[in-house]
Parts: structure tokens; C-alpha cells; sequence
């Protein structure tokens, strides 16, 4: 029995949800975000209330169902809030520009990375070290943060790189600390 996905989810008065066979569109102040969900699920609203039905007790279809309510309350919430995901610079001279919609990233490497911006997705530069990552849709803000982290992730010897805010990075002894 999934607890999460037997939840209803509460749909908020500003936000606008429309379902057409496979397809769920939801649209509130912040955006409009589609997405299509598995034959194998039932999705129905009435009053305000959507519920996340499967077709049998398969395991495939048990793990699809807490996924799909999951997306949806994601989508809902992504509308109403935007979702934000926080990197940090460490490192002697690595810092990070705001470039109209892209961003200017000076890591170390012989010429700067000029990161371009996905189609939904803002960025915030509060400071050179910090990167905060900003859109709708979770999944996408999730995948960008990783795809930026992934220019220069983080050093364990020294700690030099990109990291998520929240990330703690365990620190190694060098050689000369093993005596």
C-alpha cells in the first residue's frame, strides 16, 4: 500500500489544473508547467482534490504511483513557489558573473565558462562565490545546479570547486599528514 501516493493533494484557489487523457497541465501565477504520466495510473480532481489511482498491485505500477503523485504535487507547488537550489565557489580566484540571462564562470581553467541559460531557469548572483538557481519546474532547477556543479566539483585535498550550499565536503589528509 503506498501512504504517499494514496494522499490526495490539495489543489490551491490560484492554481488552474486541467486533465486530458495522460496529460495533466497546471497553470498558476508563476508559470504553466505539462507533463504526461504513466497509462498504468488514474489521475481525477473534483472539488479541488486530486487523486492518484492504479491500475493493479504490480510492483512497476506500486512504484509509479507515489512518483506520479509526486510530480504532480511538485508541479503544483513549483507554480505557487518557485524552487531554488544554492551553489558556492570555494577557491583563490574562482568566482561567478551574472551575464544578462547566463552566467560568467572564472574556475581555475585557462578562459572563463560562459554557462547559458535553459528555457524557464534565472539565475541570482548575490555575491562572486554564490549561485542561486531559480525556475518552476524542480526537476529542471535540480538538473542545472548539477550541470554547473559539474564544471568544477569540488576538491577533497583542498576544497577548491562548486558545491551545493547544504553539500558538506569531507576533507583528506595529504601525504605528508599520514606519518
Amino acid at each position: 500500500m503506498s501512504r504517499i501516493g494514496n494522499a490526495p493533494i490539495t489543489v490551491p484557489e490560484n492554481v488552474e489544473v486541467k486533465i486530458e487523457g495522460q496529460k495533466i497541465t497546471v497553470k498558476g501565477p508563476k508559470g504553466t508547467l505539462e507533463r504526461e504520466f504513466h497509462k498504468n495510473m488514474t489521475v481525477a480532481m473534483e472539488d479541488n482534490v486530486i487523486k492518484i489511482t492504479r491500475l493493479d498491485d504490480e510492483p512497476y505500477n506500486r512504484s509509479l504511483h507515489g512518483l506520479t503523485r509526486t510530480l504532480i504535487k511538485n508541479m503544483i507547488e513549483g507554480v505557487t513557489n518557485e524552487f531554488a537550489r544554492e551553489l558556492q565557489i570555494n577557491g583563490v580566484g574562482y568566482r561567478v558573473q551574472k551575464q544578462g540571462n547566463d552566467l560568467n564562470l572564472v574556475l581555475g581553467y585557462s578562459h572563463p565558462i560562459i554557462f547559458k541559460a535553459p528555457e524557464g531557469i534565472t539565475f541570482d548572483v548575490p555575491n562572486p562565490n554564490t549561485i542561486i538557481v531559480k525556475g518552476i519546474d524542480k526537476e529542471l532547477v535540480g538538473q542545472t545546479a548539477a550541470v554547473i556543479r559539474t564544471k568544477r566539483p569540488p576538491e577533497v585535498y583542498r576544497g577548491k570547486g562548486i558545491k551545493y550550499a547544504e553539500e558538506v565536503i569531507r576533507r583528506k589528509e595529504g601525504k605528508a599528514g599520514k606519518k
